[in-house]
């Protein structure tokens, strides 16, 4: 029996069932380093400091280009549900769990030249650089259960166990917190607190989904060989990883050049942008919710042959997409100069953001479709087509840069805006061809499941 919740039909309600818990459970991980900074602040040393915060942006960089094993798993296993296939929907977090752990264990065995490389990246002093590796040396060994926390999480998203889902990812981060609180100032462990407190939160994580997870299959992780290791089904998952991590690279390094383009631009204009683009990822993460609902909303439709309820889910999740958007963007045009000059006590750098503010006000509202075109395609496995578009928007990311490179920093954010505009904009266009070819396929299948034995159809087998 499938274990998925099901809902009649695609309505505004099941969009924001879906997104809201999604929206909730995304915006308590950048209080992480929040509380992070503000417990070894209290330490007095802006070394100390430092460290910690470029040790959080190493990590978020690494563990950011396997976000695959997510969004990968919320289409497969969407997919399933809408199949209502019990057993592939126990299949898919098995494999994802066993990738997970292959790749967890591979970043630990090749800790040493990741330090090596990301520290050189960075640059810092000695000081700090010391304070990234004391916190390295112990955060490191939680990779293997932060992607594996990454595949619990993506599976019941794609059951539709968003409730589940939130309660998980808010527990592992409140226990961090806690834990890093008592570890850093109660215990006087330092930065090494700090990082004992993630990895212990990471593990826990890890334990009590795999808990849930098991509840909810009766009591048993288990799958029989031939289903784990079926060549088909293990075919389609590393294919569909390889997209979404290469899409998601281009998407780290488009963000990346924004970065070192403006501290080309000198310190004041560094500052500004960071601040400004801080706030356009806090609109950014109540999208992402939107983008969830439509992966699992369009993954289910695909994998029942519903076009009817595919298409309603990708209207919903765009207009209630553009309804948060349009909200955030006035928000930051109303309240952003009040914003600006709680996050910087420097006259320059205010003065220096409110001349941008507008881009970043725009920014949310330009990235609507982006977002949630991202969630459909990733929902109905169309990753190849993902990863090529959102490499064809680079390409007009980088254009578009060069254009306008002789008005500055306005030129990259223009570039910025035209390259969510890209990806929404391509997308788009290639929505009723793949569209088409995904239900019209289906449809045929169908058809040949209904002829009678005899005429050329085999039996199905029994699940």
């Amino acid at each position: 029996m499938s274990l998925a919740v099901v809902s009649g039909g695609v309505t505004h309600r099941r969009v924001l069932a879906i997104a809201l818990p999604m929206t909730l459970a995304h915006l308590t991980t950048p209080m992480l380093g929040v509380v992070d900074a503000a417990v070894v602040g209290r330490l007095g040393s802006a070394s100390l400091l430092g460290g910690v915060a470029l040790a959080a942006i190493i990590f978020d960089m690494l563990f950011w280009v396997f976000g695959f094993l997510r969004m990968g798993t919320v289409g497969l296993a969407a997919q399933a549900v809408g199949r209502r296939d019990a057993v592939e929907e126990r299949a898919v977090l098995a494999r994802g769990l066993l990738v997970a752990g292959a790749l967890g264990l591979l970043i630990v065995l090749l800790r040493a030249p990741i330090e090596s490389a990301a520290l050189s990246l960075a640059g810092a002093s000695d000081e700090v650089n010391a304070a990234v590796r004391d916190y390295y040396a112990i955060r490191i060994f939680a990779a293997p259960f932060t992607l594996a926390n990454y595949v619990v999480l993506g599976w019941l998203v794609g059951l539709g166990r968003t409730g589940r889902a939130l309660a998980l990812q808010v527990g592992i981060n409140f226990l961090n917190m806690v834990l890093s609180a008592a570890l850093v100032l109660g215990a006087g462990w330092g930065v090494a607190g700090s990082a004992a407190g993630t990895l212990v939160a990471e593990i826990a994580g890890a334990v009590a989904g795999l808990v849930l997870c098991a509840l909810l299959l009766g009591g048993r992780l288990g799958v029989a060989k031939a289903v784990l290791l079926d060549k088909a089904r293990l075919i389609q998952t590393v294919m569909l990883n390889r997209d979404i991590m290469i899409r998601t690279a281009a998407l780290m390094f488009a963000f990346s050049f924004f970065a070192a383009q403006g501290a080309q631009a000198g310190d004041v204009t560094l500052a500004a942008n960071a601040i400004l683009q801080n706030m356009v990822m806090v609109a950014a993460y109540f999208l992402d919710g939107f983008a969830t609902a439509a992966e699992q909303i369009c993954g289910s439709a695909v994998g029942a042959r519903r076009r009817a309820d595919f298409s309603a889910g990708v209207r919903l999740s765009i207009v209630w997409g553009f309804a948060f958007a349009l909200l955030a963007g006035a928000v930051y045009l109303v309240t952003g100069p009040a914003i600006l000059d709680a996050m910087s006590t420097s006259p320059e750098v205010r003065a220096e953001a409110r001349i941008y503010l507008l881009y970043a006000a725009l920014l949310p509202v330009a990235g609507v479709t982006a977002y949630v075109f991202d969630g459909v395609y990733i929902g109905a496995l169309w990753s190849r087509d993902m990863r090529n578009l959102m490499l064809a928007s680079l390409g007009v990311y980088l254009g578009v840069f060069l254009a306008l490179r002789p008005l500055g920093n306005h030129g990259l954010w223009l570039a910025m805006l035209a390259f969510l505009l890209a990806r929404g904009g391509f997308q788009a266009l290639r929505l009723p061809t793949l569209e088409r070819r995904t239900f019209g396929l289906c449809q045929a299948r169908a058809a040949l499941e209904r002829r009678p034995l005899g005429l050329g159809r085999r039996p199905r087998p029994m699940a």
